[in-house]
C-alpha cells in the first residue's frame, strides 16, 4: 500500500522517508501530486495531524500519513505548541528568537521542554477511525543557538542525557531518539494491523 504523506515541509520529508522506509512502507509526499498544505484550524496536535491527513486524502484519493509536531515548553504555558512553525509569523530563525526572549527570564527547571509528534493515518478522506499515534522527546531549552543540522528549534533543544543541542546531532542520532521515531514506533504496529 502506497500512502500519501501530508506535509511540503522539506525537513520533515527529509527526517521521514528513512523512517518509514524501515518499516517498510512506501511513502509519496503531496507535493509530487501538487497538493497545498492544509489550513491548520484545530486546537490540538491530534486535530491538526487528522485535518492534514484528510486533505491529503481528499487532494489525492489515496491513504495518507501526517504528523503535527512542535515544541512544548512547559512554563510558557505549553508555548508554541500547536503554533511552533508560525510562533513569530515569521521562519525558524525568527521562532527561535521569539523562544529565547520569552524565555530570557528563566533558569533551571523551568527551561524544561519537549517536543511532540501525532501521527494520524487515513485510509480515506472519510474513514472514521483514524490510526493515531504520538511520541515525546524531553529536554531543555539552552540560553542560545548552536549547530547548523535539523530545523525548527533544533538549534535551541538539548535532549535529556545530552549535552549537545537536537542540531549538533547527525540526522542518525536524532532519528534515534527524536520524538517522530518515537510516535513512528508506536505507529508500526497499528499498522501491521490494518493493512
Amino acid at each position: 500500500m502506497t500512502f500519501v504523506l501530508a506535509s511540503n515541509n522539506a525537513g520533515k520529508l527529509r527526517e521521514f522517508a528513512p523512517l518509514f522506509e524501515s518499516m517498510g512502507l512506501e511513502v509519496v509526499a503531496q507535493r509530487d501530486f501538487a497538493v497545498s498544505d492544509a489550513e491548520e484550524t484545530g486546537l490540538s496536535f491530534i486535530e491538526n495531524a487528522i485535518l492534514k491527513a484528510r486533505h491529503a486524502a481528499h487532494a489525492t484519493g489515496r491513504p495518507a500519513i501526517a504528523d503535527d509536531s512542535g515544541l512544548v515548553v512547559p512554563a510558557l504555558g505549553g508555548a508554541p505548541g500547536i503554533y511552533s512553525a508560525r510562533y513569530s509569523g515569521g521562519g525558524d530563525t525568527e521562532n527561535n528568537t521569539k523562544l529565547l526572549s520569552e524565555m530570557s527570564h528563566l533558569t533551571g527547571e523551568d527551561r524544561a521542554a519537549f517536543y511532540v509528534a501525532v501521527i494520524a493515518v487515513v485510509m480515506s478522506e472519510s474513514d472514521p477511525l483514524p490510526i493515531i499515534a504520538e511520541g515525546r522527546w524531553y529536554g531543555e531549552i539552552s540560553f542560545e543557538r548552536s549547530g547548523t543540522g535539523g530545523f525548527g528549534y533544533d538549534p535551541l533543544f538539548i535532549p535529556e542525557s545530552s549535552s549537545c543541542t537536537a542540531a549538533e546531532m547527525s540526522l542518525a542520532e536524532k532519528q534515534a531518539l527524536s520524538h517522530r521515531a518515537k510516535a513512528l514506533k508506536a505507529l508500526a504496529p497499528k499498522l501491521l494491523n490494518c493493512q
